[in-house]
């Protein structure tokens, strides 16, 4: 990527739906290898990703892999040689989190930070970017002013700056990714390891300090999802590159809609900014409109781009309610009627908050008019019951078939040679190829029609990458030649210009580290550090950590620690925000769920919130603390 290139980056739980987003527009794609994943349920086969990579490749775009989890000792050698095996597949990038891995013999692959690096600060930044990341996912909790700063930061000396990527759709973790072990705590599932186990999602009650309820059964962990597509613009001066979409373990109808969604956006912004380019090769067309609400998502939140907002929780409901579409207003004994503000069909899904506020769910068997009737009656329906469709299945249908082609734009030049004809086709990216034809000249007995159809012939690029935006041809006068002889020429030229263009291919580099050894931020690190293995320790004390904890995986931290830092606040959210009401104090509080209770203490200077809790007896894995 060249500084200003600008990339989609879409989520790929398979090689099949990766290939679907590049079909919908996406620059690149992050998919999981065999192992290693911060998504334990989202891996693929190394022959998997060498596919990808093929279809990729075609494109100019780029696959990056995720080898970002914690790794134990034993690990270290199997992440090694999976390592290369996925750099022999074709992939582009490694994602990852675990700073063990630069001790060891990685293959030249480019690495990316992951976001469970947590990076926060223009410090955090600039020491990724000395030892070797050429890209860094920032915290989805920063604000535009924060993004600005590290970008001005990052470009200050010399050597080339890493690109900046940022989360810019889909699920938000609560916690600052990297700094969550609810997870491993009550269960041994550990989110550095890709098996969060999401107590974030469940229903808490809060209690203050005195006791007294302030919210009773909410999901108050739980945020609404990320949605940037009003900030893209703002997100580019603030120097963002790379525009990623959450969602690897999300299913293809999202991939493909979200995809197209953003693939729209930055072509608009695009069209209105030629100082910028695209990452990749190819223009989308699509079969549909894409619509963000259509598919999975708990509402939207730009979180905290425009500095800290009110409304940023899904207290209701962790699930997908969908879009309001009316009331309803008679009920039968097989049917309900609702005046509903769009068309309903066949097989729609709504979903209602029932007497308990548990957000159930029904499928409509047949919709006549404003009267539907549902797959099973509800017992608990009343009139007056707000209704919202979380299943659109007209929309659904729609992206289901092929929903998206992708076409390289090429210039085609077809001439005269001493043995016949030549055509030379040079694409968008400035490589040409082209094939020749012997053949005798024949002149034209109708030369207008003779011209047409030549020109008819050498534009038949359906069944490839490829469209024309330019056929020149450049003869004598008009030639007689065969349909089957155009076509043959045209193919022989287009598989040319293929291989020419898979040839040209050239993958990131790797960015060499600086030297002397940048020195880490700080000199010691607690077990927020993430430091599960021998090859961590050392690369930490190599850059002059001095203090260095195990992990908190290593279950050493036997009492009450912050099990989940956020910028979330509770007290902020339920108006008791000592900075906004006076004479309010930042008291602790609890979060209750049957027999668990956790402590809140808020870091006011900070503007954080810290989740305390400990390690249950019995649900942890246990795991080797590192050598010293």
């Amino acid at each position: 990527m060249t500084p200003s290139s600008l990339e989609l980056l879409a989520p790929a739980k398979n090689a099949d739906f990766g290939i679907e987003a590049i079909k919908h527009g996406a620059d690149a794609v992050y998919i999981g290898g065999p192992a290693f994943g911060a998504r334990a349920g989202a891996g693929n086969s190394v022959a998997d990703i060498e596919r990808l990579a093929a279809h990729a490749h075609r494109y100019r775009a780029r696959v990056f892999v995720t080898l970002n989890t914690i790794l134990r000792d034993e690990e270290l050698e199997g992440a090694r040689q999976l390592a290369w095996q996925i750099f022999d597949a074709g992939a582009d990038a490694l994602i990852v989190q675990d700073m063990g891995l630069l001790q060891l013999d990685l293959p030249p692959i480019q690495l990316h930070a992951s976001t469970q690096t947590d990076i926060r600060t223009l410090e955090k930044a600039r020491f990724l970017q000395d030892v070797g990341f050429s890209q860094i996912v920032l915290a989805r909790e920063l604000s535009l002013k924060e993004i600005a700063k590290i970008s001005a930061g990052l470009r200050v000396g010399a050597g080339e700056t890493a690109t900046l990527e940022f989360f810019v759709h889909g699920a938000l973790c609560v916690a600052y990714s990297g700094q969550c072990y609810l997870s491993h705590a009550h269960t041994g599932r550990s989110a550095n390891r890709g098996e969060c186990s999401q107590a974030c999602r469940l229903p808490y009650t809060l209690e203050d300090e005195a006791g007294r309820i302030v919210a009773h059964d909410k999901h108050l962990l739980s945020m609404k999802d990320n949605d940037q597509s009003a900030n893209l613009q703002a997100l580019i001066e603030a120097g963002i590159r790379s525009f990623k979409i959450e969602g690897r373990l999300k299913d293809l109808s999202y991939v493909k809609n979200i995809t197209a969604h953003y693939r729209t956006l930055l072509d608009e912004f695009l069209e209105q900014s030629p100082q910028y380019g695209r990452a990749s090769s190819g223009r989308c067309s699509f079969t549909f409109t894409p619509r963000p609400e259509k598919t999975f998502n708990r509402g939207a939140t730009d979180y905290f781009v425009n500095e800290r907002q009110v409304d940023i929780g899904a207290f209701d409901t962790p699930k997908f309610s969908g879009e309001a579409i009316g009331d309803v207003s008679r009920i039968g004994p097989d049917w309900f009627e609702v005046a509903a503000s769009a068309p309903l069909h066949n097989g729609d899904g709504l979903s209602y908050f029932d007497s308990h506020r548990e957000l159930v769910g029904l499928r409509i068997n047949r919709a006549d008019g404003q009267r539907l009737f549902p797959n099973q009656m509800p017992d608990d329906l009343a009139i007056g019951t707000a209704l919202y469709r979380n299943r659109d299945q007209e929309f659904e249908r729609a992206l289901e078939k092929k929903s998206a082609t992708r076409r390289i734009r090429v210039g085609m030049q077809f001439g005269e040679t001493p043995e016949g004809f030549a055509l030379q086709i040079t694409d968008e990216d400035g490589i040409t190829a082209g094939a020749t034809l012997a053949h005798a000249r024949e002149p034209a007995q109708n030369a207008e029609r003779a011209m047409v159809a030549l020109g008819e012939a050498l534009g038949k690029l359906g069944g490839t990458d490829f469209t024309a935006t330019e056929i020149v041809q450049k003869l004598s006068q008009p030639w007689f030649l065969p349909a089957a002889s155009i076509n043959a020429l045209r193919r022989d030229a287009v598989a040319a210009l293929v291989a020419a263009r898979a040839a040209a291919y050239v993958r990131p580099p790797r960015a060499v580290a600086v030297e002397p050894p940048a020195p880490y931020p700080e000199n010691e690190l607690s077990y927020l550090g993430n430091v599960l293995n021998s090859a961590a320790r050392a690369f930490y004390e190599k850059h002059g950590v001095t203090l260095i904890a195990d992990a908190y995986e290593t279950n050493t931290e036997k009492g009450e620690v912050s099990l989940m830092i956020t910028k979330h606040c509770l007290r902020y959210s339920f108006n008791l925000c000592p900075k906004e009401v006076k004479g309010i104090r930042p008291d602790p509080m609890t979060l209750v769920n049957g027999k668990e209770k956790l402590t809140l203490r808020f870091d006011c200077k900070q503007c954080e919130m810290h989740v305390i809790g400990k390690l249950k007896k019995g649900r942890q894995i246990s795991i080797l603390p590192v050598a010293h």
